[in-house]
């Protein structure tokens, strides 16, 4: 095989502008490349054990290779290997018309990049030629180093590993008719709860199969040998079938090797054409087995082993990334580009191909590039109680309303690892019922229930987010003190939700049995630390931590999270009886402002003190302070923070940028009818941040009080105690700074 490395022949497509390597003739294409293995009109090849199908196959994978390496190198930036050692099974799935695929790893972005530009999907960014791939790679509004919602085509986001599976299962149970495979890398399958999430999701919906696990067995991860790299096939097989899994299909590339190559993992691309499409026409056979068995109701996995870098510019973990050194005229990018170099006929037959396959590029034909219709909900049953009444339990006035929702949405599921009966939200189960093998009215539990409830925080998170991702209606509950383990994909499906292309069901959680709840539980058990997170997430622009005050306000604010798009809305309460102070309206008209004014108290003396409060059960001490100071003659005025995110100033957040952007913020009159006065202090049961807004706004003296650490302590007023939280704290406080 010769290359060129001058212009483009004028016989080349348009598409092709950029590519600086072209070959004169490949082997094979004149007997397996001249007629198109998917042919006009037709979705998928016809026969998956056929030769002409397998040697084009290989072509698609070169293809891709070629183009991850000569993007990736226009950079001297990203990660060429992973997807490279798996190139084939990728190929092989898009042309036996399988387009959904995700990913668990974001080092393969390079790959799907590529993937959607030979399909066309990219043309939706003015992606059209090679050229532009390589200029618009890693570079703003272009393709991010890891795979987002941004990019036509791409299903879901992919950052930290431990997360794909969600959104494939995600997508399987909105879809079941429809194939979602996505790759795992081995370096990555020791993650945390990837096996575990995914043996849950097949108890709970054991149906629910057409999602299939590729794994990608290439023998190393970044930086070193994989984990289960010394893994025979048998230990492999052993292994996913110990873990429910009850088709395994594997192709091994050393049983082609007709090059001596040394270890376990070979390299195809160094194969002899005849044992290069043996190989690719096994791996083609193989998925389509497990893509009929996978559709047909057996939880399937299918494993390509092949080394890792295969056909590019490293092998190994040599292979995972560039270096700044490793530019398009280094001698390992130049020699990688030159063999992997295709005739302008072939790069033809491949985008031919990749363009029909599944009936279209994936920028129109995924089931991420529509908006999923949903039921319409009807009037929620709220109930208003009355100012000053009875106390009630915020958690269990909003279950009743989730308990509505899942009534009219049979999509919708409720996520909860630690319980709805500890949380007050008994009633859910009443309503939805456990999703639980074992039917038992005694504790609400159904095949056919709306509740899902893996021990897990990861898994609850995981599932409910990434059906909000995929379209659907979902609610995460949580302790707030457990929640931290799940916040990493919720931040990932926000993060890609402010950049998502259509509008989705906002992502939205219950956090319950806040710190000052579980005192008698110890340090263990509080974990308000958790709305830091929360409070940094703010500055993105579609992210509404809401803190109602009482059983009224957290129904409006339930109310006002189900009308939102492309949001992580956050709803922490208490799940203790509390007073009620709030109307409906009060609380709508918080969620504007950002705060509503629960008391005005006139003094003598012309200062006023405000005190601005997060949170419901820190309200008490607050107060009773709050009557001290009147009684020494001061102005008071308690303000509870419901939605601290208004209360920033526009500029303070990245919301202009959100694709359903929200650009409502408390104006100057506004923030000043509320915390205009002489002192300003902050209260929180949980962290200082989400005070923050406040305290950048106002210019009167200020302080606050706010979580510092947990303890054993037998009441809420204790623990207060041991965080300097106390009426007489912050009365002696207010006085020091009204002087």
């Amino acid at each position: 095989m010769t290359a060129v490395t001058s212009n483009s022949p004028s016989t080349a497509p348009a598409f092709c502008e950029g590519i600086q390597y072209f070959s004169d003739r490949i082997p094979g294409f004149e007997t397996y490349g001249k007629i198109s293995a998917i042919a006009d009109g037709a979705r998928a090849i016809a026969d998956p054990h056929d030769a002409n199908a397998a040697y084009q196959t290989l072509l698609t994978a070169d293809a891709l290779r070629y183009l991850i390496v000569q993007m990736t190198a226009s950079k001297a930036s990203g990660h060429p290997g992973g997807f490279a050692s798996q190139a084939e099974a990728y190929a092989a799935f898009v042309m036996l018309g399988h387009k959904n695929i995700l990913t668990e790893v974001g080092h393969h972005a390079p790959g799907f990049y590529c993937a959607m530009f030979l399909d066309r999907s990219l043309e939706a960014m003015g992606i059209e030629t090679v050229q532009h791939l390589r200029d618009r790679f890693r570079e703003k509004h272009g393709l991010l180093g890891h795979l987002s919602g941004f990019i036509p085509g791409i299903l879901a986001p992919a950052g930290p590993l431990g997360q794909g599976q969600h959104f494939a299962m995600s997508a399987a149970f909105l879809h079941r008719e429809t194939l979602f495979p996505f790759t795992i890398g081995d370096g990555g399958l020791g993650e945390p709860y990837i096996m575990s999430s995914m043996a849950h999701f097949n108890t709970a919906f054991p149906t629910v199969t057409n999602f299939l696990p590729v794994l990608v067995w290439n023998g190393y991860s970044q930086e070193h040998h994989s984990m289960v790299s010394l893994k025979s096939n048998e230990e492999m097989i052993a292994y996913w079938k110990g873990n429910g899994f009850e088709q395994v299909v594997l192709v091994d590339a050393k049983d082609f090797d007709d090059q001596n190559q040394p270890g376990a993992y070979a390299d195809n691309t160094l194969f002899s054409l005849e044992r290069r499409i043996e190989f690719a026409k096994a791996v083609v056979s193989a998925a389509d087995q497990a893509a009929k068995s996978a559709l047909g109701g057996t939880l399937t996995v299918f494993i390509i082993k092949q080394l890792k870098g295969a056909g590019v510019h490293a092998r190994g973990s040599k292979s995972h990334n560039l270096y700044a050194h490793h530019k398009l005229d280094h001698s390992d990018i130049v020699a990688a580009l030159q063999n992997l170099a295709l005739t302008p006929e072939a790069w033809a037959l491949v985008r031919s191909n990749c363009e029909r396959a599944g009936g279209g590029s994936a920028s129109k034909t995924v089931v991420t590039e529509s908006v999923l219709p949903l039921p319409d909900l009807g009037q929620l049953p709220l109930e208003e109680y009355e100012v000053g009444g009875e106390a009630k339990v915020s958690t269990t006035a909003m279950g009743r309303l989730v308990g509505h929702v899942g009534g009219r949405d049979r999509n919708f599921l409720v996520t909860n690892a630690d319980g709805n009966e500890a949380s007050g939200i008994a009633n859910i189960n009443q309503a939805l019922k456990i999703i639980h093998p074992t039917e038992d009215p005694l504790y609400f539990q159904s095949p056919q229930g709306q509740v899902y409830e893996p021990l897990s925080e990861d898994a609850c998170a995981g599932l409910a987010a990434g059906l909000a991702l995929m379209g659907s209606r979902t609610l995460w509950c949580s302790y707030e003190s457990f929640a931290i383990n799940g916040l990493p994909i919720w931040q990932t499906v926000t993060q890609a939700m402010a950049e998502l292309r259509r509008p989705a069901p906002s992502t939205i959680t219950l956090f319950t049995a806040g710190a000052l709840e579980q005192g008698r539980n110890g340090w263990t058990h509080q974990r308000p630390e958790i709305e830091a997170y929360f409070a940094a997430m703010m500055r993105n622009g579609n992210v509404f931590p809401l803190f109602p005050p009482d059983a009224n306000s957290i129904q409006a604010c339930y109310e006002w999270a189900l009308t939102t798009q492309n949001k992580g809305v956050v709803i922490t309460s208490s799940k203790s009886p509390l007073p009620i102070r709030t109307t409906f309206e009060q609380t709508r008209q918080g969620l504007k402002e950002g705060a509503i004014a629960l008391q005005e108290l006139a003094g003598s003396l012309p200062q006023t003190i405000v005190f601005a409060v997060v949170g419901d059960m820190i309200l008490a001490p607050v107060f009773e302070a709050a009557t001290n100071l009147q009684g020494q003659g001061y102005s008071v005025r308690v303000v509870s923070v419901v939605n601290p995110r208004r209360l920033y100033r526009p500029h303070d957040v990245a919301w202009d940028s959100c694709s359903e952007p929200d650009g409502d913020f408390a104006d100057d009159a506004t923030f000043e009818r509320l915390f205009s006065g002489d002192v300003v202090i902050g209260i929180s049961g949980g962290v200082s941040g989400m005070l923050e807004p406040v305290m950048l706004r106002s210019t009167a003296k200020r302080d606050t009080f706010a979580w510092k650490r947990g303890e054993t302590t037998a009441t809420p007023g204790e623990l207060l105690a041991v965080n300097g939280i106390t009426a007489d704290a912050i009365v002696k406080r207010a006085l020091q700074l009204a002087q």
